[in-house]
């Protein structure tokens, strides 16, 4: 074991209290994948006492070819900050843990690893974009119905309302400018859900994320978010992904004008990001096969958030906050990006909102399938 790894072990901060109390468990190892450090959550985890466990490489708990040890080699050789979802953890104890695990580089301390795992409960084992995908599916049945039943009637009450309107005086005609006005408005509610049964592939070729945002950035700042002050945080570097223009250019736009209507009319910020996330993988529906989502894209604000009770079902159709909202905006989203291969997530408190979405790097002539 290195110095670094024995002054850690005698070293007394603040910052140990926050871990020992962390719900998630965390272990340290050192350069060599010796565990330094284990807090009770990993004890409870691996049912070993940190003094046991320290006695012990990171490989000794977990069998022979076990994926944690895969993901804190990759972070160990790119040093920087692994993340996977979706493992199937055994332990030589416990037995079989589903998890999501992120294993990060600590700076200054000799090559030394945070290893946090991310304990997922029988309810939420299926990634939420899954469940965001049934949800989709549950429209796409719905839409059908609605485009059937609704469609055809509303276009017989409206025409009825437009020779009422000829008929009558003028006292009366605003009546059936009502009827045609709200028969316009249903007819355009039920044609957003018709976008999520069609049932057409993507067409996706290589797409700069940045011209994308640029794009978003000013119909945004020219029209609905004229009041709010944009930030750009760009990594020049990042490689194109694989996508549809248009149909990014519709997420992104949705993403800033939820942003827009969130944040106040004095002081309103929109920050627009992209990263570089190296290791961010997701399970493929209906196979083994993982999917690298390195490209992060972020739109943050710094509005009042979202309300605890509909986090968990932001993106669950006819969820909304907003007055006269439809709740498909975010759920359309979803569908876009599942449709792209990738993920949306949201992280909301009271200091505001962001909505992540990671996307997978364009690698022409590879054959990848959406």
């Amino acid at each position: 074991m290195n110095e670094a790894a024995t002054a850690m072990k005698e070293e007394s901060f603040d910052a140990l209290g926050v871990l020992e109390s962390l719900a998630d468990p965390i272990i340290v190892v050192d350069d060599a994948g010796a565990i330094v450090y284990a807090n009770p959550a990993a004890e409870a985890f691996f049912a070993m006492g940190q003094s046991v466990m320290r006695r012990h490489k990171l490989a000794d708990l977990v069998p022979f070819a076990s994926p944690l040890l895969a993901v804190v080699a990759q972070a160990r050789e790119s040093e920087a900050v692994v993340t996977e979802y979706d493992i199937e953890l055994q332990t030589l104890r416990t037995g079989v843990h589903q998890v999501n695990v992120r294993v990060s580089p600590m700076l200054g301390h000799g090559g030394m690893l945070t290893v946090q795992l991310e304990e997922r409960t029988i309810a939420s084992r299926m990634d939420r974009q899954l469940t965001h995908r049934g949800a989709v599916r549950s429209i796409n049945a719905m839409a059908a119905v609605l485009a059937h039943e609704v469609k055809n009637p509303l276009s017989g009450i409206r025409g009825a309302a437009q020779i009422l309107e000829q008929m009558v005086g003028d006292g009366d005609r605003e009546l059936t400018r009502l009827i045609c006005d709200e028969t316009d408005r249903i007819c355009g509610l039920v044609e957003r859900m018709e976008a999520f049964a069609d049932p057409r592939a993507i067409s996706r070729d290589a797409v700069n994320i940045h011209e994308v945002l640029d794009h978003v950035h000013r119909v945004a700042a020219a029209g609905f978010a004229s009041h709010v002050r944009f930030e750009e945080r760009f990594d020049p570097s990042l490689p194109p992904v694989l996508g549809n223009r248009d149909q990014l250019i519709q997420v992104f736009l949705n993403l800033v004008k939820n942003a827009a209507e969130a944040v106040p009319e004095t002081g309103g910020k929109i920050v627009l990001e992209t990263a570089f996330r190296h290791g961010v993988r997701l399970a493929a529906p209906g196979g083994k096969e993982r999917i690298n989502l390195p490209i992060e894209v972020s739109v943050r604000d710094n509005g009042s958030g979202i309300p605890a009770d509909i986090r968990s079902h932001l993106f669950d159709p006819f969820v909304t906050t907003k007055s006269g909202g439809s709740g498909l905006g975010l759920a359309l989203t979803a569908k876009i990006i599942g449709d792209h291969g990738g993920i949306v997530e949201a992280d909301s408190d009271e200091q505001g909102t962001v909505l992540r979405v990671n996307l997978p790097v364009y690698r022409g002539g590879e054959g990848e399938r959406p």
